[in-house]
């Protein structure tokens, strides 16, 4: 591109930029620090809220150089044209901040921020797409970067968004509509229709180079409808008629790099057993898999379940759920130690006590836990059974209890 085409989009941007506001702090700006020389990456899917994020760390600073990718008018901008636009930085003021939005739009962008962080420079980009920006940081940047997940709201980030107190009106309302910031502030669902389509076809289909995009959407709607439930390879091959189990296992792959959906393998000492062993699926936001599947209207409990497991994730928690003779749903741990067991049930009853205390139980022994614990829509409760202590919760108090840790 010629330096006058930079400069005049850079302008353009830099004068919307005085024009954004901040909005709902992020908690996961807070962990941010620019202390050290590691780039800092910040990912998660489209319209999650990056760009706000990395808007209101680079507004902890005087003077910062930021410059976002999405632009249309900057598709033709090559590796090399980082250098002038370091020149018309450099014009507009000093500045050792780097601030780049979308920066995998740019084939090579890695060689260049490691010339940054050899010059001692602070760098933080954003970008959606996981495995694009592993795959070329792990060339380049090896051991220099520290990677930040951006989620959508948690219950806490949707509160102060729309001002409101925490209880069970308020959490109804984001059990059911999510944390998706455009939506919420419009709760038009085409604006999750358009998210949809997007991931598929800019995330998916184009970036794989996929010759059957209506086989890829109706299968990511097929895993919203079944959020929560149990999958392998070979049952979705045959269902889509997809020929091979390796096929579908780069399908769901690509789906995971987008952040639009999980994988979450059963719970085995054995690596080579996890493996082997069904899978379940959750997806990104509770909002965005209500509308993309009619059943969850009517299934509350499995949207339940799927929430929980989301701000699991966001926790920076690893998440496995349990089977044996019973089932638990989420076993938890940190740096592969396991510190929490969890069953999700929306209204623990003389139904399902059995069914869920049992599994729950099952878990914690084979683990060595003392205490498990039910999150449900609103009951409270202190239970025994076998030695073992089962605290029953909301899902609400226990989200706001649980901050990311600092």
């Amino acid at each position: 591109m010629l330096e006058s085409q930079i400069e005049e989009v850079l302008e353009y941007q830099t004068d919307s930029l005085h024009e954004i506001h901040e909005g709902t702090p992020r908690e996961i700006a807070e962990k941010v620090e620019l202390t050290d020389n590691h780039v800092k990456i910040l990912t998660g899917i489209r319209r999650c809220g990056k760009s706000t994020t990395m808007l209101q760390i680079a507004r902890r600073y005087p003077l910062y150089n930021y410059l976002s990718f999405e632009d249309p008018r900057l598709s033709a901008f090559e590796v090399n044209d980082f250098f002038k636009l370091e020149k018309i930085f450099r014009k507009k003021g000093k500045s050792e901040m780097f601030f780049f939005d979308e920066i995998q739009n740019v084939e090579g962008w890695e060689k260049y921020v490691r010339v940054l962080q050899d010059s001692k420079q602070k760098v933080i980009v954003t970008g959606s797409n996981a495995k694009i920006l592993s795959k070329e940081l792990g060339t380049s940047l090896t051991g220099r970067q520290i990677s930040y997940e951006v989620y959508p709201f948690s219950y806490i980030e949707y509160l102060n968004h729309f001002d409101k107190n925490e209880g069970i009106e308020s959490f109804s309302d984001y059990l059911l509509h999510g944390g998706m910031p455009e939506f919420l502030n419009t709760k038009n669902k085409e604006v999750l229709f358009a998210l949809f389509n997007d991931l598929i076809y800019r995330d998916i289909v184009v970036r794989h180079g996929l010759r059957n995009p209506k086989i890829v959407k109706e299968l990511g709607v097929f895993l919203a409808t079944n959020a929560g439930k149990e999958f392998t390879y070979n049952s979705l091959a045959k269902s889509f008629e997809l020929g091979s189990s390796n096929t579908v296992a780069s399908y769901i792959s690509y789906f995971e790099d987008a952040y639009l959906f999980f994988s979450v393998p059963r719970f085995s000492y054995s690596l080579k057993q996890q493996l082997k062993n069904p899978k379940k699926i959750y997806g990104i936001d509770t909002g965005l898999i209500t509308h993309l599947s009619m059943s969850f209207s009517k299934d509350l409990g499995r949207l339940l379940e799927n929430l929980v497991f989301i701000h699991l994730k966001r926790l920076g928690k690893e998440v496995y759920y349990y089977r044996q003779k019973g089932e638990c749903d989420f076993i938890v741990s940190k740096n592969r130690k396991v510190d929490m067991a969890v069953q999700v049930c929306y209204d623990l009853n003389s139904d399902n006590y059995n069914r869920e205390v049992n599994g729950l139980t099952e878990a914690l022994n084979e683990l060595g836990l003392s205490e498990g614990y039910i999150f449900t829509y609103n009951q409270r409760d202190d239970l025994r059974r076998d030695g073992k202590r089962i605290f029953l919760l909301p899902v609400w108090e226990w989200m706001i209890g649980e901050r990311l840790e600092q």
